[in-house]
C-alpha cells in the first residue's frame, strides 16, 4: 500500500497533499491557465489559473460530493469537478459556515 510520502512523491512538486484522505490538493505557487500538472498517475492541464494556496481536485469529483482537506470535510461541490479543476467559492459550499464573496460594490454576499 502506498504511503503518504509515496503519494506526495508522485505529485507535481508545485502541489501538496495535506492528508492521505484528501480529495483535493493545494497549489504551493500560482499556476497559470494552460499549466500541466502531475496528479499521481495522471496529468491534467489547468483550464483556469489557480492561486497560491488554492485547492484543485485530486481526481474527478461529482456534484454534491464532499471536499476533504486536512482529512476533514470542508464543504460540498455545487457541480462536478474534473481532476485538476480549481475548487473555491465559485463551486464549493461550506458545510460549516456561510461562504462569502465581495460583489462589485464591495459588500459581502452570502452563498
Amino acid at each position: 500500500m502506498a504511503t503518504h510520502v509515496d503519494t506526495q512523491a508522485s505529485l507535481d512538486a508545485r502541489l501538496v497533499l495535506l492528508s492521505p484522505e484528501d480529495n483535493c490538493l493545494v497549489a504551493c505557487s500560482a499556476l497559470p491557465a494552460g499549466t500541466t500538472v502531475q496528479l499521481e498517475d495522471t496529468r491534467a492541464t489547468l483550464t483556469h489559473a489557480i492561486g497560491m494556496g488554492h485547492k484543485l481536485a485530486r481526481r474527478s469529483l461529482g456534484a454534491g460530493e464532499k471536499v476533504i482537506k486536512y482529512g476533514a470535510v470542508i464543504g460540498s461541490l455545487r457541480c462536478a469537478a474534473q481532476a485538476g479543476e480549481h475548487i473555491h467559492t465559485h463551486n464549493l459550499d461550506s458545510d460549516y459556515t456561510p461562504t462569502y464573496t465581495l460583489d462589485e460594490g464591495h459588500t459581502f454576499v452570502g452563498h
